[in-house]
């Protein structure tokens, strides 16, 4: 559990002082700037470690004037509850799937149309500052009360599964599927499954109660979750890009110091680039650690990944059909990657 106290970074601050032949008045007061980030991983996943980047750079950068506390393995909400309680200003900031805002921007989706993003290439384009898919979707949730601070890589979507692998939607048919978003839950029904949307801190309940038959995650998340536990086969499918955005409470933002907000947009945007960097080397660290503990690893065929595309285009109507003018533009430019 990692609670960062306020009364603890007191404490240090007038002990740094009082070392340093500083006056201890100082540094009593403490941080004029509190954020408390609210985070749904272990801290040791990648993207807990990614905030500990984020704050040790904050802290250093402001001299102990802004002060970040990590409040990771939902101590404070789950997935599901960050959107509204950082839009509320309930906290000051929190790390959310991308999908968690496809009620309010349905655009989010983008990333969860099957296939569409098949190569790091292509990931990199669309969630490039700026960019023709990115821009739409972080001016979106600025309607929710939250400003995007940074997006996080979490990789590619991979099935989860006992003895045998999920080759194609024949061995979907009929089973009950762990999902985290509203269109994977529509891939799921076009391949003839039954989609059940829980939590990434419950999945490991589900899998091991028999909630549901088969996983949908990212391969980083077997590790950090020690999800070889429950399940045995992992399927690389490959099949979604699942992304986290850390999002900020605007009201909270637009009132920071000029200065304040200038060092956490910086160290945001070198711990964005940071986990994009090493994502590849991520997942390939969490393949190894699953195979070290007992998990198979399939990886579609050609052929394979073909029947999966083929049944997945009722996916792509509901999208269109939902997002309008924006969503086939955002799609054209994705298909133009």
């Amino acid at each position: 559990m990692t609670r960062h106290l306020l009364s603890l970074a007191a404490a240090a601050a007038l002990g740094i002082a009082t070392f340093a032949g500083q006056a201890p008045e100082a540094r009593a007061e403490g941080p004029e700037t509190t954020m408390r980030i609210t985070l749904q991983l272990p801290l040791k996943a990648h993207l807990g470690q990614n905030l500990v980047l984020f704050k040790e750079e904050v802290e250093a950068a402001s001299q102990g004037e802004i002060e970040v506390q990590i409040y990771d393995s939902a101590q404070l909400y789950k997935d599901n509850e960050v959107p509204q309680a950082v839009g509320s200003g309930a906290i000051e900031a929190g790390v959310a799937s991308l999908t968690r805002y496809v009620g309010d921007a349905p655009i989010v989706d983008i990333f969860y149309q099957p296939f569409l993003f098949d190569t790091e290439q292509k990931v990199r384009k669309a969630v490039a500052p700026g960019s023709a898919i990115r821009a739409p979707i972080d001016a979106a949730i600025a309607d929710t009360g939250s400003t995007v601070l940074w997006w996080q890589a979490y990789g590619g979507a991979i099935m989860l599964s006992h003895k045998t692998p999920i080759k194609t939607p024949a061995d979907m048919k009929g089973k009950k599927v762990r999902v985290f978003g509203k269109t994977l839950g529509d891939f799921v029904e076009a391949a003839g499954g039954s989609p059940t949307i829980i939590s990434g801190s419950e999945q490991y309940l589900a899998y091991q109660r028999g909630t549901v038959d088969i996983g949908m995650t990212g391969v980083s998340g077997v590790k950090s979750r020690k999800l070889w536990e429950v399940m045995d086969v992992i399927t690389n499918t490959n099949n979604a890009v699942i992304e986290f955005i850390v999002v900020v409470n605007t009201d909270w933002w637009n009132k920071l110091p000029e200065g304040h907000r200038a060092i956490i947009s910086q160290a945001a945007r070198q711990a964005e680039i940071s986990v994009r960097d090493k994502m590849a080397s991520i997942e390939a660290d969490a393949y190894a650690a699953a195979k070290e503990n007992g998990m198979s690893v399939y990886t579609p065929t050609a052929d394979e990944i073909a029947e999966w595309k083929k049944v997945s285009q009722p996916v792509y109507e509901k999208f269109l059909a939902a997002t309008g003018e924006t969503g086939k533009k955002m799609m054209e430019a994705a298909q133009g990657m």
